[in-house]
């Protein structure tokens, strides 16, 4: 499957970067740049942040309008980042030597399963990286529900897999979700602890018991909420199998469209969970990367009444 539009150079993370600014006082990042970078103009600078070449702290930005605050570093990157690369059912929104990170659809299965083995994003990803060489492979690092969309994560050597997943619940990876769950949330911040174990026909289930699983931590709050549904920030300390759906069910608030854990209701015909956010650190050049997508806009939807 061919991407639209076309290839970029790939990236080398553990290049040095050209020039670092200190932010001394606030400022808008086009008239910040402008200052410092008087030999470029303009049209030179829209270029940097189209090619995704400005950081700001551990962030990559690309809005010329971006709000600086004392005491935040300005980075102009000596190369240029991968530029997006959309696919009928994902987009690579970054690309190096060592990874790949991509915004699954809803509906696209990770990895292969007994019933489906060419329709994965790890199977199309397999073959799109081996469109510049038949001997480059990718690698699993994590997974996300068939339903859930979002960022995931691949490697493009087993060295860098191993490193990746060996952090992926340390405190410097930090995985949000946004999910839109059933009911007016109350409490407006949460966090659940429980033990997770799967049965025979492959389903969570939730217990306090120590012994009848392994830990999982999630944390929520809420960001907004109407007569039905509410709309939460959830962030994981750990990285079990349903996670999230088992424990949006133990506080009695199932995901929307999530059948398999108590939900009634499909509002939107998907299930109501995104990865959203997440930060980690490259495990070649140690860099923080840091990536966030837009909230569906059928949950946003959801929120302002337009499903019934």
């Amino acid at each position: 499957m061919q991407p639209k539009g076309k290839k970029s150079p790939i990236v080398d993370p553990s290049s040095k970067p050209d020039q670092v600014f200190l932010v001394e006082e606030n400022s808008i990042l086009m008239d910040f740049l402008m200052a410092k970078l008087p030999h470029k103009n303009r049209n030179n600078i829209k270029s940097l942040l189209r090619n995704k070449q400005v950081w700001v702290d551990d962030q990559l930005i690309s809005q010329f309008n971006h709000v600086l605050k004392p005491g935040q570093n300005v980075t102009i990157s000596s190369s240029r980042s991968q530029v997006e690369k959309k696919f009928t059912e994902f987009t690579i929104i970054y690309e190096d030597n060592d990874l790949i990170v991509i915004d699954k659809s809803a509906g696209l299965l990770s990895i292969a399963t007994k019933n489906e083995k060419r329709r994965t994003a790890f199977s199309m990803l397999s073959d799109y990286v081996k469109q510049s060489d038949p001997d480059n492979k990718i690698f699993v690092v994590h997974r996300l529900d068939r339903e859930t969309s979002g960022l995931m994560v691949f490697a493009r050597n087993e060295e860098v897999k191993h490193q990746l997943q060996e952090k992926w619940n340390e405190a410097d990876t930090a995985k949000t979700y946004v999910a839109i769950v059933e009911g007016q949330v109350e409490k407006k911040v949460g966090t659940i602890v429980s033990y997770l174990s799967e049965d025979k026909v492959f389903k969570v289930h939730s217990s306090q018991n120590p012994k009848s699983g392994q830990k999982a931590i999630t944390q929520y709050s809420l960001i907004n909420s109407n007569a039905n549904y509410s709309l939460l920030e959830v962030n994981i300390e750990t990285g079990r199998k349903n996670q999230i759906r088992v424990h949006m069910q133990d506080i009695g608030h199932s995901i929307v469209g999530d059948k398999k854990y108590g939900a009634v209701s499909g509002p939107i015909r998907r299930l109501g969970l995104h990865a959203q956010k997440l930060e980690f650190v490259h495990p070649v050049s140690t860099k923080k990367l840091r990536f966030e997508t837009k909230i569906p806009p059928a949950f946003l939807a959801l929120m302002k009444g337009k499903y019934r």
